[in-house]
């Protein structure tokens, strides 16, 4: 497959609608990148990521920042594309708890999903935001096609919060959700899908504390994230940049209101340090083998 007919697929959002689909795509990536890239550059301050560079099919675009220690071969992932489904049916079983299973829940998915991210960097510059977006929503998608193979009912959709003057209700607020989980038709937690937290970490922790404060309630709210690493400097000395912002989410967690759950597939290596951050940060196998079992009892 050319690299224009990957690229065709991955701008097309309709192309997605099963966890197959995007594996297909995967694989298709996996098997272009083998021997069609013009150089797979290093990162100069993280040594682990990588950026792929096209060749004039792609303009020589250079990716986004790829981890490698993730980031599965081709090999890798057509031998386990079987058993990552076997897993997510069997989730409760204690193979799938394994440490080399909850690896592979979270190396298949990043490997996934950064295929599409990758391969919506061979667009033109003018075409980013567009990319950007078609990332994020399928991103978004990924993971509710996830959850609901687990045998988890969830939705995307608005909440209408209805809020009362004394007393009586006068009128309701609308809220839009990556993921409304519910459980015998009542919703059990609020999530927040997000290829990064750049730019979007406050609005999160605002929107628990809003809905809450609205409802009444104290309904879970959580986070996914896929990365917050992008890609900084100039030609021939590429490194990374860290986008998340420890500060913040500190602040937020002590002085606002903690999350329920925050999940990320390639964390950092501050959230398994840092006193604070590594009690409210985990990996996304975390979420799926025992935290959302918990959230819905």
């Amino acid at each position: 497959m050319k690299l224009k007919d990957i690229v065709t697929i991955a701008t097309d959002k309709k192309k997605f609608q099963t966890i197959e689909a995007y594996s297909d795509f995967c694989l298709n990536y996996l098997e272009f990148i083998k021997t069609n890239l013009q150089a797979v550059i290093v990162s100069m301050n993280e040594n682990h990521y990588r950026f792929f560079q096209y060749k004039e099919d792609g303009t020589y675009n250079v990716t986004r920042p790829i981890n490698s220690s993730l980031m599965l071969s081709l090999e890798q992932f057509d031998s386990n594309r079987k058993k990552f489904i076997n897993i997510l049916k069997n989730i409760k079983s204690i193979s799938s708890k394994s440490d080399k299973n909850r690896q592979l829940i979270n190396n298949y998915i990043y490997t996934c999903q950064q295929s599409i991210g990758a391969a919506l960097d061979a667009l033109p510059a003018k075409k980013s935001n567009t990319a950007k977006k078609i990332n994020g929503d399928l991103f978004e998608r990924f993971i509710r096609l996830i959850i609901l193979e687990v045998g988890i009912d969830v939705k995307a959709g608005n909440i209408a919060v209805p809020v009362k003057i004394n007393g009586a209700e006068a009128f309701k607020m609308n809220y839009q959700h990556d993921l409304i989980i519910k459980s015998d038709d009542t919703t059990k937690a609020i999530g927040s899908v997000k290829t990064s937290s750049k730019d979007r970490i406050d609005k999160i922790f605002i929107d628990k504390f809003l809905y809450n404060k609205l409802t009444d309630t104290n309904i879970p709210h959580f986070a996914i994230f896929l990365n917050d690493v992008q890609r900084k400097g100039k030609e021939g000395k590429y490194s990374i940049n860290a986008t998340f912002l420890s500060g913040h989410f500190k602040g937020y967690t002590i002085k606002l209101n903690p999350l329920d759950g925050v999940y990320y597939f390639d964390i950092r290596p501050n959230m398994k340090t840092d006193d604070i951050l590594k009690n409210h940060i985990k990996t996304f196998d975390n979420f799926l083998i025992q935290d959302i079992w918990n959230i819905i009892k």
